[in-house]
């Protein structure tokens, strides 16, 4: 990995360039006319992915339980992503998560430079993916960090700034790990196997991998050509995705249209990640998504990756392998495989094709 020991350029932090009064945003910013957003991609009058209410899972009813998991399947199969309510977690502990972070990006540069981070890793305050000189950059700032494993955790690379910032990251981590174990469960059973299967094949609850991309998305002069996130798959097990309640910026493909995403009060975006696809031999799908910006608003969103250990074997699980659905993916480890974004940046789905069995 060695190539991959420091950025191939100087790195421009967006957020200063937002805030430096610039009314043309840099031609590194300016995406391909094919994939800019259009008017009718910014505009935010599309159909919804589906809201799932999660507290019939807990009832003694077995019809609404079987409805709540049916729709769960339906979703994962024909969207990869939705939305979830009633899911457990503290309300109050998603609003001050969100602020925290916020109070983080609106801290003088020179503090938040501290923290800046290298492709070696990642970790840490960051503003590009992808270590190809001269590329077209997203119109975003972000800070990463690791969860999980327990060995992995290093509370001093996590923000000082705000007071209350490292405390309430272990406390949503926490949260949001649990959450996601309550969902493995549900797509396992929803794919025919024993509730702990699909854990299993993570490498159990131990030693999954859990890291959180918190992601500042701010005010741009032209959001007609640029992106704040460019399209692609996420290449890890599952995504929990805290939006912005205020200002709509995620965006879905479906077929070849992009479904802008209307956050609901208090609920969490979840979304199939790639090594889910592999696992579930591409019943469930792992869907593009990508980010559109707004030229009058910063948008803040909190993403927690539920990965596989990092050095299993990830491939098609054997009991979905049938001889009119053979294994479609080859083996690989998830460390091998995020190789790739890190070297690359979002392209799509040509990491998760690149696996198929020619």
């Amino acid at each position: 990995m060695n190539h991959l020991q420091s950025w191939p350029e100087p790195v421009v932090r967006v957020q200063a360039l937002s805030e430096s009064g610039l009314t043309k945003i840099p031609d590194r910013y300016i995406k391909p006319i094919t994939d800019r957003p259009s008017p009718k991609n910014l505009d935010d009058t599309h159909i919804n992915i589906p809201v799932i209410d999660l507290q019939n899972l807990l009832s003694n009813n077995q019809t609404l339980q079987y409805e709540t998991l049916s729709l769960i399947s339906s979703a994962c199969k024909e969207w990869g992503f939705f939305q979830v309510v009633n899911h457990g977690v503290s309300h109050e502990l998603m609003k001050q998560a969100r602020e925290t972070w916020r109070e983080f990006f609106d801290q003088p540069l020179d503090l938040k430079q501290k923290y800046a981070n290298s492709p070696s890793t990642y970790e840490g305050y960051g503003s590009r993916l992808g270590v190809d000189k001269g590329a077209k950059l997203d119109w975003s700032d972000y800070f990463f960090l690791h969860y999980m494993p327990a060995s992995l955790r290093n509370q001093s690379k996590w923000p000082a700034v705000p007071q209350s910032c490292r405390k309430l990251i272990a406390a949503y981590g926490e949260e949001t790990v649990k959450l996601c174990e309550k969902l493995m469960k549900v797509l396992s059973i929803n794919l025919g196997l024993g509730q702990d299967h699909l854990q299993n094949a993570f490498g159990g609850t131990k030693d999954i991998g859990a890291c959180l991309r918190v992601n500042f998305y701010p005010r741009c002069p032209q959001p007609d050509l640029t992106l704040g996130l460019s399209p692609h798959s996420d290449p890890g097990g599952m995504t929990l995705l805290l939006p912005d309640e205020n200002v709509s910026g995620l965006q879905v493909r479906k077929g070849n249209e992009w479904v802008t995403v209307k956050p609901v009060p208090n609920a969490f975006i979840v979304n199939v990640g790639d090594q889910i696809q592999v696992l579930s031999n591409a019943i469930y799908k792992s869907v593009e998504h990508r980010v559109i910006v707004n030229s009058v608003k910063d948008r803040v969103s909190l993403a927690l990756f539920y990965n596989p250990k990092s050095d299993l074997l990830i491939q098609p699980i054997k009991e979905l392998v049938t001889k009119d659905r053979p294994a479609l993916y080859q083996p690989m480890t998830y460390d091998e495989y995020r190789l790739y974004i890190r070297t690359k940046g979002p392209c799509g789905k040509a990491q998760v094709e690149s696996l198929k069995h020619r």
